[in-house]
């Protein structure tokens, strides 16, 4: 910490004497792991913040970023946000940077009201709530702290709509070493003015994410509580070399596509130890969306995902698709545990998606009360525009899943591939389905167009998933190699308020 002082010299924002005071009357030294620890530190109070609920601090943080990555060369620089409540609009963070969010802190998007938000938050970090109360008539989101950016190449239009995208909140374009973390600080989009207008087809440009980062490498994203994000929450997209772990993920179960985390054509990630409860996929894999995705041709892959939990009654605790144009392939994921939630794993593609899904490795699944463990879809639909090609035909093979428990399961398995176009190479083994007293009229499973293995899997598979060896459990493959991602040891770092 005795750099500090170096710091803002260099800066010329403080005084040694003004620095070395505020070190002095500090009460607290927080400790954190992190790729990297920073050379110089500051607080944004030092830039103007004011952590009442009331202030916007837009410009505190966007002044305090650009001014700090003047040291990116020099050990980097790390930003503190302090207990409070600290209102802002969207701002973009540097390279060989990290912004940390004291436990005590919040970070909420402005609003264009007179009253201060606390009573508008929608979520808290126990678990969902399932009512969505509406907003007051008055209070919107104040449209000039939300910028307007072009939609994903890969994607060739927003996801909401065919127009250009709110920008997020927390964002960051071609960076090198980035970190967001904290002592499970807080970040409440307050969406529920933005689901509400969703609903209601009174907006024309995509939604914000609470966290989006492009077009980066060794970037990471943890140790936080996020609430209500008014869309997806943490989005990596054209990435290498991310790690998110140690995330709160709280939205209302019917809240309009509040994914947790979306990794999108993104190489070498590890996601481990999170918690979330969303109104949409928990977690959901992507690549870009039909011939933008093709063309764009950037697989996801290299994916560890472990200790993981999910709640979301009406989507997977880790979908596959559906926009998976640009391919997604060695994906492991162990030691999930889903309740309440739609389906365990689900693979979702359709016609004019192209690429592929291959490759899969699932282990140590425990489910309770679900519609579904297995789900496979190949007519899920949804295209950019009418210029998608019909002859894209998706190749989904070599999906592996193992060792898994399920308790109060109304269907077992659909797996419905593509007539012309079926998906092979599925292998199930050491699997038990306790069923509950609904039952589907098709039976526990249904199956068209697959084929594939099973292994000691009750209630017995279909026809088309066959016992590879009856009395014998004979295991579906799971990779014994480390990913490169798992080699990656984060440091432990400190700072000081």
């Amino acid at each position: 910490m005795e750099m500090i002082g170096f710091a803002f010299l260099l800066l010329g924002l403080l005084s040694p004497i003004s620095v070395a005071s505020r070190i002095k009357a500090s009460s607290e030294l927080l400790d954190f792991e992190a790729l990297n620890c920073r050379k110089h530190s500051a607080v944004l109070t030092q830039f103007g913040g004011k952590g009442d609920g009331k202030t916007s601090n837009t410009n505190a943080f966007r002044s305090a970023i650009s001014q700090l990555s003047n040291v990116a060369s020099d050990g980097g620089a790390q930003l503190i946000v302090p207990p409070g409540r600290w209102l802002t609009g969207s701002f973009n963070l540097t390279s060989h940077f990290t912004l940390y969010i004291h436990k005590d802190a919040v970070i909420l998007p402005s609003l264009s009201a007179q009253d201060p938000p606390r009573s508008l938050t929608m979520a808290k970090p126990d678990r969902a709530r399932t009512n969505l109360k509406p907003y007051p008539a008055h209070i919107d989101w104040d449209e000039s702290e939300w910028p307007l950016i072009k939609p994903l190449p890969s994607y060739g239009r927003g996801r909401d709509d065919s127009g250009a995208r709110f920008i997020s909140l927390i964002s960051g374009t071609n960076l090198t070493d980035v970190v967001i973390t904290g002592g499970n600080g807080t970040i409440d989009g307050q969406g529920a003015i933005w689901w509400q207008k969703f609903k209601n087809k009174q907006l024309q440009n995509t939604r914000p994410y609470l966290i989006e980062i492009m077009f980066s490498t060794q970037v990471q994203i943890s140790n936080l509580t996020l609430l209500n994000s008014p869309s997806w929450n943490v989005h990596p997209v054209y990435c290498s070399d991310v790690i998110i772990q140690g995330l709160t993920i709280r939205a209302p179960v019917d809240s309009p596509n509040t994914d947790g985390i979306n990794p999108d054509s993104c190489s070498n990630v590890r996601i481990q130890d999170c918690d979330v409860v969303s109104g949409d996929d928990c977690i959901a894999v992507k690549s870009g969306w039909d011939e933008y995705g093709i063309a764009f041709g950037m697989p996801t892959q290299q994916l560890i995902i472990r200790r993981f939990t999910c709640v979301s009654p009406y989507s997977a605790a880790i979908a596959l698709g559906s926009e998976m144009s640009g391919g997604i392939r060695d994906v492991r994921a162990e030691d999930i545990t889903a309740v309440t939630t739609e389906s365990a794993v689900r693979i979702k593609t359709a016609v004019g998606r192209g690429a592929y899904v291959k490759d899969i490795y699932v282990k140590g699944v425990t489910m309770h009360t679900m519609k579904y463990v297995f789900w496979m879809t190949g007519n899920y639909g949804e295209h950019p525009d009418n210029g998608y090609d019909p002859k894209a035909l998706p190749v989904i093979q070599n999906i592996n899943y193992r060792d898994m428990t399920a308790e109060n399961v109304t269907i077992a398995g659909h797996l419905e591939g593509i007539n012309g176009d079926p998906f092979t190479g599925i292998c199930v083994s050491n699997v038990t389905i306790g069923m509950s007293s609904v039952k589907s009229k098709k039976g526990p499973w249904n199956c068209t167009d697959v084929s594939g293995v099973s292994s000691k899997v009750s209630p017995q598979p279909c026809s088309l998933l066959p016992e590879k060896q009856p009395g014998t459990i004979v295991p579906c493959a799971y990779p014994e190699d480390k990913l490169p991602i798992d080699n990656v040891q984060l440091k432990t770092c400190s700072a000081s308020v």
